[in-house]
């Protein structure tokens, strides 16, 4: 894959915080491929989408199925395909799998294809390929796994807040947000998409 390998990416996995979701008693990577091995069975219904999203664009699908995780639960932690709920604005902020930024005031995107379809893969996968493409030519010594990492942080908080390799995850959800994706990915790649 031209965007870096997931395999190669530094990570210290999910944030006691995130962790705390599935109210696990540990953080790290172990947290990380138990959260993802949790959505595993749910992850199953997309597999197929998730492959040619991932073959249309060039991205691992081990990526797009641990943002997927990630953001969603696989679906799990949704209403109607909405999630991300915003009391002050009695409005939901994402749409879908992927959780695509519709909120004016952030990503401000417009939501495409049903929250489960391939059409909404296909717009999530674009938004984390801007992401790489701004993050490749804001930090153009990286390496394509630092890129490839600043962009999944960049999908959680926008491009303008990676500053460093050592503090990618500062202000982005749980404090962890692409040391947890790739660790997610990482088990995905392992577990779920081997051949």
């Amino acid at each position: 894959m031209g965007y870096g390998d997931i395999m190669r990416v530094a990570t210290t996995g999910a944030s006691m915080k995130t962790a705390q979701q599935d109210r696990l008693g540990y953080s790290g990577v172990k947290a990380s491929h138990t959260m993802a091995e949790t959505d595993q069975g749910r992850m199953k219904k997309y597999k197929s989408i998730i492959s040619s999203v991932g073959g249309k664009y060039g991205i691992d699908p081990a990526i797009i199925a641990a943002i997927i995780s990630r953001e969603s639960r696989a679906g799990n932690a949704l209403h109607d395909g909405w999630g991300d709920y915003d009391a002050s604005r009695e409005a939901y902020n994402a749409w879908g799998l992927m959780q695509v930024d519709v909120n004016p005031r952030g990503g401000g995107h417009t939501a495409h294809g049903a929250w489960d379809s391939e059409e909404h893969l296909c717009q999530g996968t674009e938004i984390l390929i801007y992401f790489i493409q701004r993050i490749s030519n804001k930090f153009p010594d990286w390496s394509k796994e630092q890129q490839l990492k600043g962009a999944i942080a960049a999908y959680n908080m926008g491009d303008k807040n990676v500053r460093t390799q050592e503090h990618m995850d500062v202000g982005t959800t749980g404090g962890d947000y692409s040391s947890d994706v790739v660790a997610r990915a990482q088990w995905y790649k392992t577990k779920f998409f081997k051949s």
